[in-house]
């Protein structure tokens, strides 16, 4: 499988080379944190739309999609500092806009933290939090996420990508889903779960994050189950940490589809943060 991106390119970072794809202009910028298993083309429709408005930067962080391998997992305060470094050099100025899908959400937290002059506002999809497990049933539990499951159906899987993106231009579609298949970034995506304990212990004892406008997205079924009911408070209490917070509940998508299926609610809170900041 070639590494090369159908679309964007790579941009060398302390001697390893990531991936990123920046589309529109202005600012504040718009910086996509992409899930585990996730990368940053997957990104790419919602990404299109908040370009009509500002800059929009899709990317990989190291070790994962076309960025360069390095050893998985990886401490949070490496991919903050790794991805503040990235933009720099790409000259694009702070502050930024984070909208964080999944494990990103914690990449997305660790960058406030460390950074909280860089952040102008933040967009939880559905995203993980440190504080996860004090919500969560024990089945549903940070370490429960990171041990083996059965190999996937890699034809289901196929079919799945490439509905999801029938709306991509067909070179970067087919090329992304061929990459996704693949056993190296299943393998990858597997590989980053398994920190996600650590990661929230790296948080947890970190300050507190800036005060800045931010949305959560929350997706459940409908009715809510018990994990659903979980999420509920988890992220009602995320947003209560600002002053300008606020949840919106989704119940028309799943965790994994939500940019697909609702990119309209997606970009729509991107918007609203950058126009509250």
């Amino acid at each position: 499988m070639t590494n090369t991106p159908p679309v964007g390119g790579l941009q060398e970072i302390d001697e390893h080379r990531l991936f990123v794809h920046r589309s529109g202009e202005g600012g504040p910028a718009v910086v996509f944190l992409p899930g585990a298993g996730a990368v940053g083309l997957d990104y790419f429709g919602v990404q299109q739309e908040v370009a009509r408005f500002t800059t929009a930067v899709v990317y990989d962080r190291g070790g994962t999609g076309h960025s360069d391998a390095l050893p998985l997992p990886r401490t949070a305060a490496a991919v903050a500092s790794e991805l503040r470094e990235l933009l720099v050099s790409l000259d694009i100025p702070a502050p930024y806009v984070l909208a964080a899908h999944s494990l990103g959400g914690l990449y997305a937290h660790r960058f406030a933290q460390l950074y909280p002059r860089d952040v102008a506002g933040l967009v939880f999809l559905d995203a993980l939090h440190p504080d996860w497990d004090d919500f969560m049933p024990p089945e549903a539990s940070l370490s429960a996420a990171g041990r083996p499951s059965p190999g996937p159906d890699r034809a289901a899987l196929r079919t799945m990508y490439a509905e999801l993106r029938e709306d991509y231009p067909e070179d970067v579609r087919e090329a992304l889903v061929d990459a996704k298949v693949s056993d190296e970034w299943l393998r990858i995506g597997a590989a980053e779960r398994t920190g996600l304990v650590a990661l929230a212990t790296e948080l947890r004892a970190g300050p507190e994050l800036p005060d800045v406008p931010a949305i959560a997205l929350t997706v459940v079924a409908h009715p809510p189950k018990e994990i659903d009911e979980a999420k509920l408070k988890m992220d009602a209490a995320r947003v209560g940490g600002f002053s300008r917070g606020e949840q919106r509940v989704l119940t028309d998508t799943l965790h994994h589809r939500l940019c697909f299926d609702r990119p309209d609610a997606v970009v729509q809170a991107i918007r609203d943060v950058v126009d509250g900041i």
